[in-house]
């Protein structure tokens, strides 16, 4: 069952287990490395990237391993050097450390890492042995030199666990160190040690054991090796008298002299800004802004030559200032501190950090709802953008903006130009989110099918990355979607219900129209004979009351002769009467 393949592809293992390691989530990460080996076997970035994972769950021993078959193919593959450089580091293999780190600065010497890796072994050295002048080598013949790794294991296995005869758990004691150094060489960790080294005492508990199986006593007795171990290494690297003196010269030194050597204001600055971000990463936005407003301070009082690059240290400083207001709420002074940032960029002709100005005021603008500012802001950005991680997280930002804005067609242009990104990335994560903004736009476009096709693409890789929260969310805007869809169909079914008509060849149609036309005709042609008929009748009708009335009038005409020719009749008989 182990050599069986993973489902998946190794891009995105590799992006799963990045995002994973991001998160502090290294057992799970480590799980998606070791499925990308097998599917990739011997790809020296994937074994450095499960190397750093080992590193951080403590089992150097596997650590190192990888780091060194990171190298077999390639021994100036740079990552690998530093990879297993700061292993034997963490190891307290600091020698060793120190010539890996040389090895990768000959190689790679504008790399940063690699010359602090250098001083801060150089330091742990001398804070272990003490300066070279004081330490005398002797030339012998059976000389050889044992890794500090090897000592360290021979002393570690004089950490023993036995059971008494009484049944009681104890350990073999060391030497006792002073409660006060160990306080200090463990710092918040010292309260724990404190606890379980008073659950030793806790005979019921330490014969018990977990539902694993897994005795209490051995898990108690782990936590405390683990903790003497590291008490060790701290001390090798930095003893605690060269702690306390450390910090009187430095006190002393302020006091005395505000000029510093270009190493040590170096180290200052790194310090300081890794001191800020770490304080915003760990929820204290507050004390991360005062800290790096009071190493603005401190800078812009040191002259060009102290600091070569003060104008770009202020910028950053103010960037990083507007990042933690930000989080404060604090939005009006954010947008300010981001401003100047991008002021100090122009100024001195510094092209990262005007991206990253850009990159912050339009955060601060999408914050506060102002998308249009937002979206300008961003767009002006979008040709100094590098890595195709970076394209698509602007993309889908400038994509969401205009959703927000309603232009939904802009939208799924720039959720499309996202997705694209993401896809030459190989990064499963924002392939989701830019899949799902493709398909949020499709959804206000009324494109409900090409909506629905884009959720579940979204919702597999949902599935991919095991984001639970992605897939519940998916999958329920996606029911709505097309319950919306079906309804909208059986609306219009009702609306516009088929008739004989929709299932009718096209040539029955024709025949059909015809007989209507024809039909139509024969109404028409119906109609103008009822229509000369009734205009007929009416002459008729008209000449027959004339003719009536020319009779009508003879008729009166002769019965009024008849009446006077009565009438002379009366009157020539009423004549011969009286003769």
């Amino acid at each position: 069952a182990a050599d069986t393949v993973p489902a998946g592809t190794f891009p995105s293992f590799m992006a799963e287990g990045t995002l994973l390691c991001r998160r502090g989530e290294y057992e799970k990460a480590l799980t998606c490395f070791n499925n990308a080996l097998k599917l990739r076997a011997g790809d020296k970035r994937c074994l450095v990237a499960r190397s750093k994972c080992y590193l951080k769950l403590g089992d150097t021993e596997n650590s190192l391993k990888d780091a060194e078959a990171s190298l077999q193919d390639d021994k100036t593959f740079s990552k690998g050097l530093y990879q297993k450089a700061e292993t034997l580091y963490t190891m307290g293999d600091f020698e060793f450390a120190l010539v890996f780190y040389h090895r990768g600065y000959r190689l790679r010497p504008e790399l940063q890492e690699f010359k602090l890796g250098i001083e801060k072994s150089q330091e742990a050295i001398v804070n272990c042995i003490g300066s070279p002048s004081s330490v005398k080598l002797e030339n012998k013949e059976d000389l050889c030199f044992i890794s500090r790794q090897a000592e360290s294991k021979k002393a570690n296995q004089k950490v023993q666990i036995k059971l008494t005869k009484d049944q009681k758990w104890t350990r073999k004691q060391e030497p006792v160190r002073n409660p006060k150094t160990e306080r200090q060489l463990l710092g918040e960790l010292y309260a724990d040690k404190v606890y379980l080294e008073k659950l030793l005492k806790d005979k019921d508990l330490m014969e018990s054991s977990t539902k694993q199986g897994i005795k209490i006593a051995d898990l108690v007795l782990s936590g405390i090796t683990y903790l003497d171990r590291r008490s060790e290494f701290w001390q090798q690297q930095k003893p605690i008298y060269a702690r306390v003196r450390e910090r009187k010269l430095r006190q002393q030194k302020w006091i005395r002299d505000k000029k510093q050597k270009p190493a040590e204001v170096g180290r200052y600055i790194v310090k300081s800004m890794e001191d800020i971000d770490m304080l915003l990463a760990g929820d204290c936005p507050e004390e991360s802004c005062k800290k790096a407003e009071r190493v603005l301070k401190r800078i812009q009082g040191w002259s060009e030559d102290e600091v070569p690059n003060k104008n770009e240290l202020i910028g950053n400083l103010h960037s990083c200032i507007g990042n933690a207001q930000l989080e404060m709420g604090q939005v009006e002074a954010a947008l300010q501190s981001h401003k100047m940032d991008l002021e100090f960029a122009r100024q001195n002709n510094l092209p990262d950090a005007v991206s990253r100005a850009l990159d912050n005021i339009g955060r601060v603008y999408a914050r506060i709802g102002k998308f249009q500012q937002a979206i300008d802001t961003w767009e002006e950005k979008i040709p100094m953008a590098k890595s195709s991680l970076e394209k698509t997280w602007l993309f889908h930002e400038i994509g969401r903006c205009y959703l927000e804005l309603n232009k939904a067609e802009a939208a799924q242009n720039y959720g499309q130009k996202s997705l694209q990104s993401a896809d030459e990335g190989g990064d499963v994560e924002w392939q989701l989110h830019a899949t799902v903004l493709v398909a949020q736009a499709q959804v206000k476009l009324n494109d409900y099918q090409s909506a629905i096709m884009n959720f579940e693409k979204a919702l597999e890789k949902a599935k991919l990355i095991h984001n639970e929260a992605a897939q519940k969310a998916i999958i329920i805007v996606n029911d709505v979607t097309k319950s919306f869809v079906k309804e909208l169909e059986e609306r219009e079914r009702t609306v516009h219900a088929p008739t004989d008509d929709d299932f009718v060849s096209e040539k029955a149609k024709e025949d059909i129209f015809e007989k209507d036309r024809e039909r139509e005709e024969s109404e028409r042609s119906t109609e103008s004979q009822e229509d000369e008929k009734q205009k007929d009748d009416a002459r008729n009708r008209k000449d027959e009351d004339g003719n009536n009335k020319e009779r009508g009038n003879a008729q009166e005409n002769k019965e009024n002769e008849s009446e006077g020719e009565e009438k002379r009749r009366e009157g020539e008989t009423g004549a011969e009467e009286p003769e």
